[in-house]
């Protein structure tokens, strides 16, 4: 059985990154350009994304991920079509990636205008920073429309935030979450808030990077080895709730308490629910509840189970020593 298709609107970056992770999952992919253009400046456009998605390829090769001459065999899974060839490619397609550049007017044109050649498809949003629910009025049948915020770049990073509006059913959100596990993405689900999940807890702690090198805290080199070696090793093992968990809720609470204090700052001030659990004992693994619930769990197996993959995160960094045996 062959793989469903897969259309993009438009034919940039995300595009190009979209069409590279389902082409090398098997799936055939159209890129439409949506933009006017004379039939040079299409041409040129047109080789310039089938020419950025073989580089990737080929980087995929030099990095072990296929051989060499695997290649052009995948990049012949995707085309690029102008948006007069649209009807075919959209009638065909499994889910329809809206993928131009983040104008709300823009993506409601473009919505407008190509929604009604595929009424029954999935249509997705790629947007970063628009709401669902700004952009489904202008598509048909808006019941089959959600945002899907790959996080950059697309063809490597494994999440993907899933978040539907007021009016999409929920099959289709399902029906998109189990076509991306499918392909090795790593799909969540979230409400259609400012910023969905990663891009708002990373704008905070970009934020304060840039605000520890102005205040001369540190480098800029050792701020950026301080979140490699110590943010990053931590959060690419344990959840960020889990963490508070780890540690205790309770640490959270008092440093929150200081920091805000000490810095004289609001943002450092704890949310209600993090005072609501101290209030209710909710301080994670050592109460048998925090953010998760622990009280079923044998919390030994699971303390040895995330040691253990911090060592093998540590181990393939090379930043595991051997032993200096007597």
């Amino acid at each position: 059985m062959s793989a469903p298709a897969i259309a993009c609107l438009g034919a940039g970056r995300m595009a190009r990154g979209i069409a590279v992770v389902f082409a090398y999952a098997g799936h055939p992919v159209t890129i439409l350009d949506v933009k006017a253009r004379t039939a040079a400046a299409y041409s040129q456009q047109a080789a310039a994304a089938l020419a950025d998605v073989r580089a990737t390829l080929l980087s995929f090769a030099e990095f072990g991920l296929l051989p060499p001459g695997a290649v052009d065999g995948i990049l012949a899974r995707v085309c690029v079509l102008p948006e007069r060839d649209a009807a075919a490619p959209m009638a065909q397609a499994a889910v329809v990636f809206e993928a131009v550049p983040e104008l709300p007017e823009l993506k409601r044109q473009v919505l407008a205008r190509l929604s009604p050649l595929a009424p029954e498809t999935i249509i997705a949003s790629t947007t970063s920073t628009i709401l669902v629910d700004d952009l489904a009025d202008a598509v048909f049948k808006p019941e089959r429309f959600l945002n899907a915020h790959w996080l950059n770049p697309a063809f490597l990073v494994p999440l993907v935030e899933l978040s539907p509006g007021l009016n999409t059913e929920p099959g289709v959100t399902q029906r998109l979450k189990t076509l991306l596990e499918s392909i090795g993405k790593v799909p969540v689900v979230c409400a259609a808030r400012p910023g969905y999940i990663v891009p708002r807890i990373q704008a905070l702690a970009m934020n304060e990077a840039a605000r520890l090198l102005e205040e001369g805290v540190a480098s800029a080199e050792d701020i950026d080895k301080a979140i490699k070696y110590g943010f990053g090793v931590r959060f690419a093992t344990l959840g960020m709730l889990e963490f508070i968990d780890w540690g205790g809720g309770d640490i959270l609470y008092y440093a929150s308490r200081y920091l805000t204090g000490a810095l004289g700052s609001e943002r450092y001030a704890a949310p209600e629910i993090v005072e609501r659990n101290m209030r209710e004992n909710r301080v994670g693994l050592k109460t048998g509840k925090g953010f998760l619930n622990y009280e079923a769990l044998d919390v030994e197996a699971y303390r040895r189970q995330r040691l253990e993959g911090f060592v093998k995160l540590l181990g393939h960094l090379g930043l595991m020593r051997p032993p200096v045996l007597p």
